[in-house]
């Protein structure tokens, strides 16, 4: 789709929901919703700036301005996405949706059913909820009885590079996969705290940082040492639940190309930090 066919897009969009809404005083209307004064009034933005944007015109709406129109037009959280995906901008709330106590269902439910490695991560990367094979794989991290992070125990621990063989090269593209998903939470005290701590607890980390490598985060192969020697071979798949996208679950699959696996994996179960 083309910028302009984007704009238009956008234009035909917010129209809708304008006249979907319900004046405070109805009267008398040629049209049915709100007008467009009154929506700029609700919204505290031009009506010039509607009339454009519902136009299709080239207008450089800033995500605090589309942020209002969205409150404005009372639109839902995908409606409200929708809106700053045709606009081309981040939502400036978007990265501060409240962690849960608890994992979600979607994430904790998918976890305790596997059979292989798997676990749970919070936007911040701090493990929710795993199984015992997990556990069993990642001693140091998830074996522990408080809330883990993921790039803490890579980082800050001799556990981690003593599990992965290729700790430098897996290190340096777990960080490029986490800036590359805070690209829009550049807002959230959660994660920039936890960046800000990490660069003083790890030299390492700080480096790799300052190297702005950004990726997005992918499956493949992953390699572990074994307590006992040798090494296992696992597959890795990462997914987001629709309910809440800022989690994600990660299962380790044995990699039947080769690779070892448990024989008799244990059964699984949740474990909160």
């Amino acid at each position: 789709m083309t910028a302009e066919n984007l704009r238009q897009t956008l234009g035909r969009f917010v129209r809708a929901h304008r006249e979907r809404i319900r004046p405070d005083n109805p009267g008398r209307r040629r049209t049915p919703g709100l007008r467009r004064e009154e929506l700029a009034e609700r919204a505290g933005i031009s009506m010039t700036w509607c009339a454009w944007i519902e136009q299709g015109r080239d207008v450089n709406a800033s995500p605090h301005a589309l942020a209002r129109l969205a409150r404005a037009l009372s639109l839902t959280a995908p409606e409200r996405a929708y809106l700053f995906e045709l606009a081309g901008r981040r939502d400036p709330d978007s990265a501060t949706a409240p962690l849960l106590d608890d994992a979600p269902a979607s994430v904790r439910l998918l976890v305790e059913g596997s059979s292989c490695p798997a676990y749970g991560l919070d936007r911040a990367w701090n493990a929710c909820c795993w199984n015992v094979p997990a556990a069993k794989l990642f001693t140091g991290w998830l074996d522990t009885d408080w809330a883990p992070n993921l790039l803490r125990f890579m980082f800050t621990t001799t556990q981690a590079r003593e599990l992965v063989p290729d700790w430098e090269d897996r290190a340096r593209r777990l960080v490029a996969e986490f800036r590359a998903e805070q690209g829009n939470s550049q807002t959230d005290p959660l994660t920039q705290r936890l960046i800000t701590q990490l660069r003083e607890e790890s030299p390492d980390f700080a480096a790799v940082w300052t190297a702005q490598d950004v990726s997005w985060r992918e499956g493949g192969q992953r390699r572990f040492r074994r307590p006992s020697g040798g090494t296992a071979t696992y597959r890795q798949f990462t997914y987001h639940p629709a309910d809440r996208p800022d989690y994600k679950v990660v299962l380790l699959m044995p990699d039947t190309g080769g690779g070892i696996s448990d024989p008799s994996p244990s059964p699984p179960y949740r474990h909160q930090g």
